[in-house]
C-alpha cells in the first residue's frame, strides 16, 4: 500500500494509526465479522456481516435480493471496518476512560465473482474464516445453493488500521487521586460445544473445533 490518502490517514491519536499490509492483515485476519456501511436509496446504512480475507481481498455473501448486496455489485463506494475490543481501560479521570481496541477501515468498491472455480474457493475462504478446516469437514454447496448466493469481492486498495493498548492515561495531578485505574482485559472464550439435538450419537466432535477449543 502506497503513502497513505487524507481519506484513510489516522487524524485523532495519529501515532495509533497504522497502514502496513502486515499490521492490516493480522487484524483481519483474527475477526470474521464486519460493519459494512454505503448508501442506500439516499441515506446511510450499516449492515454487519460475516466475511473472509484473502491476500489483498476481502470477500462477501449472501443472497441476490439482499438490500446491501443489490448495491454493492453496481460498484458504488463502500466502506468496511473490523474491530477487536481487548480492555477496558478505566482511568481516575471519567474523562479519560478509554478502550484497548485494534480496528482496520477499508475503503473501496466491489466487484462481483463470476468465475464458478473463484466462487467456491471464496465460499471455503469464507468458511474457515469463522473455524479453519470447517470447509473439508462439511457438504459442499450444490448447484442450486450457488445459484442463489451472490458473491462479492473488495480489493483492499486504500487501508487503514487504529491500535490503542497500554494503560490508562490520566492527568498528572490526578495521579495521586484515591480512585482504582488500570485495565480490565476483555478475551475471546468459547463453551462447550451443544450438539444438534438431530445429531446421531455416534458422530464425534469434528477436529476444526477441537483445534479452536485447544488454541483459544
Amino acid at each position: 500500500m502506497s503513502k497513505p490518502s487524507n481519506k484513510i490517514k489516522v487524524k485523532r491519536s495519529p501515532k495509533r494509526g497504522f497502514y502496513d499490509k502486515e499490521t492490516i492483515y493480522k487484524i483481519l485476519d483474527k475477526n470474521f465479522i464486519c460493519q459494512v456501511a454505503f448508501v442506500y436509496e439516499d441515506y446511510p446504512v450499516i449492515i454487519p456481516t460475516i466475511y473472509g480475507h484473502f491476500q489483498n481481498y476481502i470477500y462477501l455473501h449472501g443472497a441476490p435480493v439482499s438490500r446491501m448486496l443489490q448495491t454493492l455489485e453496481k460498484g458504488n463506494p463502500i466502506s468496511i471496518n473490523v474491530t477487536q475490543t481487548d480492555g477496558i481501560v478505566l482511568a481516575r479521570s471519567a474523562f479519560h476512560h478509554s478502550l484497548n481496541y485494534q480496528s482496520v477501515t477499508v475503503f473501496g468498491n466491489a466487484e462481483v465473482v463470476i468465475d464458478e472455480a473463484e466462487r467456491l474457493k471464496a465460499l471455503e475462504i469464507i468458511s474457515n474464516q469463522i473455524i479453519p478446516n470447517r470447509w473439508e469437514e462439511s457438504r459442499l454447496p450444490n448447484k442450486k445453493e450457488l445459484k442463489a448466493t451472490l458473491i462479492l469481492k473488495i480489493e483492499i486498495s486504500e487501508a487503514s488500521a487504529k491500535i490503542r493498548k497500554g494503560p490508562p492515561i490520566d492527568d498528572k495531578k490526578d495521579y495521586n487521586l484515591s480512585i482504582w485505574a488500570g485495565v480490565i482485559p476483555i478475551n475471546k472464550t468459547y463453551g462447550n460445544p451443544i450438539p444438534d439435538e438431530k445429531l446421531n450419537n455416534d458422530i464425534p466432535l469434528p477436529q476444526s473445533v477441537k483445534n479452536i477449543l485447544n488454541n483459544e
